[in-house]
């Protein structure tokens, strides 16, 4: 079962933390760091796999980690997982962000959260796997966006609607009224 997912730059400051285990505030802080010293310590040529450090689990627990560019992706794991599957599923999650914000980078993980979020509720949930294909997670991100869209569409109709009247030539009482002023019993 995976414990945590973390993602943070090279200068140790987290962009995505989502632990499937509860931990007080300052005791996330404490396993972002202890793991940050754990991972960025190694050598690029040693393998992406270590025992879990004393906060998250010990022996029992893995980390499991991939480095691209500026970023570390770590996922915390019990020792029911497979490690390259792991790995693996990481490789999925930074394509998928790839596809979806085209190169991805720091600054997506950022200013983009809550999409950051929803792929990775995608690919899993609870602390399960829940889907290892990119492509069947970017169906579900295009089916999620137009959804977003039709309902900017939908509230965003009676602005239109008012800004509409106001450019048509009508006496100008009826341009200087407002949504508000209208009763409208609209019952969907």
């Amino acid at each position: 079962m995976i414990k945590a997912i973390l993602v943070f730059n090279n200068s140790a400051k987290p962009r995505l933390i989502k632990f499937y285990e509860h931990y007080s505030e300052e005791i996330q802080q404490q396993i972002v760091r202890e793991t940050y010293q754990l991972v960025s310590k190694r050598d690029d040529n040693v393998c992406n796999f270590l025992e879990g450090g004393s906060l998250i689990g010990g022996n029992d627990y893995r980390l499991i980690y991939r480095h691209y560019a500026t970023l570390y992706f770590i996922f915390c794991v019990d020792s029911s997982e497979s490690e390259l599957g792991i790995l693996d599923l990481i490789q999925v999650f930074v394509e998928t962000l790839d596809k979806c914000f085209e190169n991805v980078c720091e600054l997506d993980l950022i200013f983009h959260a809550d999409k950051v979020h929803f792929i990775l509720q995608e690919l899993c949930l609870g602390g399960m796997v829940l889907e290892t294909s990119m492509n069947e997670i970017v169906a579900r991100i295009d089916e999620q966006s137009k959804l977003e869209k039709q309902e900017a569409g939908i509230s965003a109709a009676p602005n239109k609607a008012m800004t509409a009247i106001k450019e048509m030539n009508l006496p100008q009482k009826i341009k200087d009224m407002k949504l508000s002023d209208l009763n409208l019993n609209l019952r969907f």
